[in-house]
């Protein structure tokens, strides 16, 4: 039942996304007070009730952005007072301030938010629009294990493989930055494709490659080519939770992004998932990491 409330508050601020929405009108909706449903929201969502507002009205502002609307007229269409609060706004969600950004705008409108099944697919929370990046190629490098798991070609068929406990070293992620030492921290994770093992694959754990660097024997090095990405953010979880939320935002972005974006998966580029430090359960009480979609323009007619 508080699904369905839940659910209901989040169709109404799709519906009303440009008027004022407050916490005692949402929480009025669902029949709760402001504080005992804000509790709520927070745990089928991932986010505070109005920290998910201002989040999903800028998540249509970059629809308006993308579309060439001044910056001050998107920010007046929902509800920020000034263009200096809204830019501050849109920094602290996107890293960026608005004309920066632009380039990185979806095309398309967020999709609609289906909550039982995000946590059908146990997600752990809502995954928002992504950040589209064209990003020029560049060199990792690292541990490979051979894996003997069939119809493995890409890291989406397998996601979040760390958790099973690859490599015999734990310490390995250690290693390698002892090893490399990289200029950028930041782990990826990626399933190599080989036309040769039809009965397996090769699984590469690799932080980037500064040229000049001595690499052991027997380590991989790859160059990844330019390409653009869909970069999605997982939900906030506990680390408890961490690998099935992976799991969880790998088959939402196959399953229902994908098919109802204007894009489709850009076959010759790697797939990959990217930890950061925001991945250290030591560090924060709830852990994210990003996952890299190489995309193009889907074919008209597909």
């Amino acid at each position: 039942m508080r699904l369905v409330k839940v659910q209901q508050v989040i169709d109404y601020i799709e519906e009303h996304i440009q008027e004022e929405l407050t916490p005692d009108l949402l929480a009025g909706i669902a029949g709760y007070s402001p504080y005992h449903f804000n509790r709520i929201f927070e745990k089928h969502t991932g986010y505070t009730l109005m920290d998910y507002v201002v989040k999903r009205k800028l998540q249509y502002a970059l629809y308006d952005l993308a579309h060439g609307k001044k910056v001050i007229e998107i920010a007046l269409s929902y509800g920020f007072e000034t263009h200096a609060g809204f830019t501050k706004a849109f920094k602290k969600c996107f890293g960026s301030p608005p004309r920066l950004y632009r380039q990185h705008c979806p095309s398309s409108l967020p999709q609609k938010i289906d909550l039982s099944r995000l946590e059908q697919n146990q997600v752990g929370g809502i995954v928002m629009q992504p950040k589209l990046v064209h990003r020029s190629s560049f060199t990792i490098a690292g541990k490979t294990v051979e894996r003997s798991i069939r119809n493995i070609s890409y890291t989406r068929d397998s996601p979040a493989l760390w958790n099973q406990k690859l490599f015999p070293d734990e310490s390995i992620e250690r290693t390698l930055y002892e090893t490399l030492t990289p200029e950028t921290h930041g782990e990826y994770c990626l399933n190599l494709r080989s036309d040769e093992k039809e009965e397996g694959f090769t699984y590469l754990f690799a932080v980037n490659y500064d040229t000049g660097t001595s690499l052991p024997d027997r380590w991989t090095k790859l160059t990844i080519p330019s390409t653009t990405y869909a970069i999605f953010r997982t939900p906030l979880v506990t680390v408890e939770d961490f690998a099935i939320s992976i799991t969880g935002t790998w088959q939402y972005i196959l399953d229902d992004w994908l098919p109802q974006s204007p894009y489709e998966v850009d076959e010759t580029c790697y797939d990959f998932e990217y930890y950061d430090e925001h991945c250290h359960d030591w560090e924060y009480e709830r852990v994210y990491m990003e996952i890299y979609l190489p995309i193009k323009e889907r074919k008209q007619g597909c």
